[in-house]
C-alpha cells in the first residue's frame, strides 16, 4: 500500500472518528427525550454501539501508524453540546433534521472510506467500513421514521422539550394565512384575557394552599385554552382555531370524548391497546398517546401507539 494510499485513508478515518464522536453524545442527549422504556434502551444501545465503533476506528488509526486524536471525544461533547443548546430555539424536526444530516455525513464518508479501502488492499478499513454503512444506513432509516411520525402527527419515539414545542406551535401560527391569523388569534387572546383575573386569583392561593390549588390553576388554565379555542372557531377561524386544537391535543389535555376512540376513560389496557392498533390516521393516535400520558399513562397502550405510529410512517416513507 502506497504512502499515498495510507495518507487517504487516515484522514477519513479521523474525519469519521470525530463525527462518531458527536454522534454519540447527540445519541446521549436524546435519550432524556425518549417517551417509553424500549425507546430510551434503544437510544443507549446506539450510544453504546458508537463508542465501541469510534474504539475499531481508533485500532484502525493505529494500525496504519497514525495516532487518534485525543482530543476529538471532547470536540464530539462540545459539537453535540452546542447543537443541542441551538435547538432549543427552534422547531423539533429542524432537531432531527440536523440528526439526519449528522448520520447522512457519517454515511455517505463510510461509503467512501470502504471505496478507498478496496483500492488501497486493505481489507481490515474494508471491513470496518462495511460495518460502518449498515450502523448508519440503519440510523438513517429509524430517523426517516422518525421524521415521518412528526410529520404525520407525532412524534411517538422522542418527545419534544417544552422549548421546541412552543417553537413549534409558533411556527404553525406565523404559516396561518394573515388574515385567519391576526384575526382568530386575536379572539383567541380576548377570551384567555377575560380568565386572567381568575387565572391570577388562583395562582396566588396556589402559593398559599399547594398543590390543591395548583392543580386548580392548571384546571382553569386548560378551560381557558378550551374556551378560547371554542371562541375562535364559532368566529369562523378555523385555521386559528386547529392550532390551539393542536396545543391543547399536545398537551393531552383535550376531553376524553374529543379522542377518536369511544369510550376511552372506560377501557382497560388490553382494550385500549386493541383499539389503537386499529386507527389509521396518526394525528388520532398522538391524541391518545398525549391523553394517556397525562392521565393514566399506561406504558404498554403508550407503546402500541408509539408502535402504530411507526408502522404508519414506515409505510409512507417505504422505509
Amino acid at each position: 500500500m502506497s504512502n499515498t494510499d495510507t495518507t487517504n485513508l487516515l484522514a477519513q478515518l479521523r474525519a469519521v472518528l470525530e463525527l462518531t464522536n458527536t454522534e454519540v453524545q447527540v445519541a446521549e442527549t436524546r435519550i432524556t427525550q425518549a417517551r417509553t422504556e424500549a425507546v430510551e434502551r434503544e437510544l443507549t444501545e446506539n450510544a453504546r454501539h458508537g463508542r465501541e465503533r469510534a474504539l475499531k476506528i481508533q485500532a484502525a488509526i493505529r494500525a496504519l501508524g497514525g495516532y487518534p486524536d485525543v482530543i476529538a471525544p471532547f470536540f464530539g461533547r462540545v459539537a453535540a453540546t452546542v447543537k443541542a443548546l441551538g435547538e432549543q430555539a427552534g422547531p423539533f424536526d429542524e432537531a432531527l433534521l440536523g440528526d439526519l444530516a449528522l448520520e447522512h455525513q457519517l454515511l455517505d464518508r463510510s461509503r467512501y472510506l470502504k471505496a478507498l479501502a478496496v483500492a488501497a488492499g486493505n481489507k481490515d478499513v474494508e471491513k470496518l467500513a462495511a460495518e460502518l454503512i449498515t450502523a448508519h444506513t440503519a440510523t438513517v432509516d429509524w430517523l426517516t421514521t422518525v421524521l415521518a411520525e412528526d410529520a404525520l402527527g407525532g412524534p411517538a419515539a422522542l418527545r419534544r422539550t417544552p422549548t421546541q414545542a412552543a417553537a413549534g406551535i409558533a411556527v404553525k401560527i406565523a404559516n396561518l394565512p394573515l388574515t385567519w391569523s391576526t384575526r382568530g388569534i386575536d379572539r383567541a387572546l380576548d377570551a384567555i384575557r377575560n380568565t386572567q383575573p381568575a387565572l391570577e386569583g388562583l395562582a396566588d392561593r396556589g402559593a398559599q394552599a399547594g398543590s390543591v390549588a395548583a392543580k386548580a390553576f392548571s384546571a382553569s388554565r386548560d378551560a381557558a385554552l378550551e374556551t378560547a379555542e371554542k371562541v375562535t372557531r364559532d368566529a369562523g377561524a378555523d385555521d386559528a382555531a386547529d392550532v390551539l386544537h393542536s396545543l391543547r391535543t399536545a398537551a393531552g389535555v383535550v376531553q376524553s370524548y374529543e379522542l377518536p376512540i369511544a369510550d376511552y376513560d372506560d377501557l382497560n389496557v388490553s382494550s385500549a391497546v386493541a383499539a389503537v392498533k386499529d386507527l389509521t390516521d396518526p394525528s388520532d393516535i398522538r391524541a391518545v398517546i398525549a391523553y394517556e400520558e397525562q392521565h393514566k399513562n399506561r406504558a404498554s397502550v403508550v407503546s402500541a401507539a408509539q408502535t402504530r405510529v411507526a408502522e404508519i410512517a414506515r409505510e409512507v416513507v417505504g422505509v
